[in-house]
C-alpha cells in the first residue's frame, strides 16, 4: 500500500486553512463562522462524521500567549504603565488573535483527520475464561 502524494496532502492542510473541503478542496467547509457545514456542496462528503471537539482552541490559545504575553509584559516593564492600560490594549489583541486564527486552525485540525483516517479509540473486549 503507497503512501499518499506530500502535494495532495498539502492541497488538503491549505483546502482547511482556506476553510474548503478536504476531500475536493472546492466547498466551504464552514456554515458560519466555527460551524461546520453538514456537507459539501461541491462532492457531497459528510462532514458530520468527524469532530474536531476543542483541539484547535488548545494551539490557539498556546500561540497567541506566546506571542502576546511577552510584549503584554515588556510593554509593562519599560513604560511602567498602570495595570489598566495595560489590559486594556493586550486583551483586546489576544482576544482578537485567537478569532482570526481559530477558523483557519479549525479546518486545519479537520482536514489533518481525514487525511489520517482519525476515529475515536475504542477498547478491545477481552474474553476472561
Amino acid at each position: 500500500m503507497s503512501s499518499p502524494d506530500p502535494a495532495d496532502k498539502s492541497k488538503t492542510l491549505q483546502a482547511g486553512f482556506r476553510g474548503r473541503c478536504p476531500e475536493c478542496h472546492e466547498g466551504p467547509l464552514f456554515d458560519g463562522y466555527l460551524k461546520f457545514a453538514k456537507e459539501c456542496p461541491s462532492c457531497g462528503f459528510d462532514y458530520h462524521s468527524n469532530d474536531v471537539a476543542d483541539g484547535p482552541a488548545v494551539f490557539v490559545i498556546l500561540l497567541a500567549s506566546i506571542i502576546v504575553v511577552p510584549m503584554a509584559l515588556a510593554f509593562q516593564i519599560k513604560l511602567d504603565a498602570p495595570i489598566w492600560l495595560t489590559l486594556l490594549i493586550f486583551v483586546p489583541a489576544i482576544i482578537g488573535m485567537c478569532l482570526v486564527l481559530l477558523r483557519p486552525f479549525r479546518g486545519m485540525m479537520f482536514a489533518l483527520q481525514i487525511m489520517n483516517k482519525a476515529a475515536p479509540g475504542e477498547l478491545e473486549e477481552h474474553d476472561e475464561d
